[in-house]
């Protein structure tokens, strides 16, 4: 069904007519694809983008990821992700702007939360306390900043993109290191002396 519907996408986008049509290809009648795509092309887009996060960890694991740094895990995981939506990036494009309206905001948010979830889960996070949101709101800014980067770079090897994402890492990176520097320093005066500890360590 997404094979059929991804060619029509890059022209006409995830609209009801080429909902209809992808599901005339794939045999399925109106009852089935009503059961299927229950919200209609923003089913599909739902459907498209959990197939490409499958397709991203099926990539990332034939990589030698635990030989990387974490930065470079994190890269290769947003990298493999655009690579699989390269062979139909116009349709991808189209996803994301149906997904930019208000009215799609909820699945937009759940659907970007799950690609990164799978993304800090592929490059190894085990973490469970708040580290594990905050490690995720933060790939979430980065990966949306690059694929709207990537949308609009027509370059052939799509370097600009790669440098994009790099800066965007390191800029995490230092804003990190200072995070860490700060609390180190705090912690030296009275007055911050429980700074950062949970309520468990007081």
């Amino acid at each position: 069904m997404l094979e059929a519907a991804l060619p029509d996408a890059d022209f006409d986008g995830f609209t009801d007519k080429v909902l209809a049509k992808a599901g005339k290809a794939a045999g399925l009648d109106q009852d089935a694809l009503a059961r299927l795509f229950p919200e209609g092309p923003v089913s599909l887009i739902e459907f498209y983008s959990h197939a490409a996060d499958a397709e991203m960890e099926e990539r990332l694991a034939a990589m030698e990821l635990p030989k990387m740094k974490i930065r470079e895990r994190i890269a290769a995981a947003v990298l493999a992700r655009l690579s699989v939506l390269k062979p139909h990036k116009e349709a991808a494009r189209r996803a994301a702007a149906t997904l930019s309206l208000p009215m799609h905001a909820g699945t937009a948010a759940r659907l970007l939360y799950r690609s990164v979830d799978a993304m800090w889960r592929v490059a190894g996070d085990t973490s469970t306390d708040f580290n594990f949101y905050t490690k995720r709101g933060i790939l979430a800014g980065v990966y949306g900043a690059t694929l709207l980067r990537w949308f609009n770079d027509s370059s052939p090897d799509e370097s600009a993109t790669g440098d994009f994402l790099a800066a965007r890492i390191e800029n995490v990176m230092q804003f990190e290191k200072f995070k860490a520097e700060a609390k180190k320093a705090l912690a030296k005066f009275p007055a911050f002396g429980d700074w950062g500890k949970t309520k468990a360590d007081k």
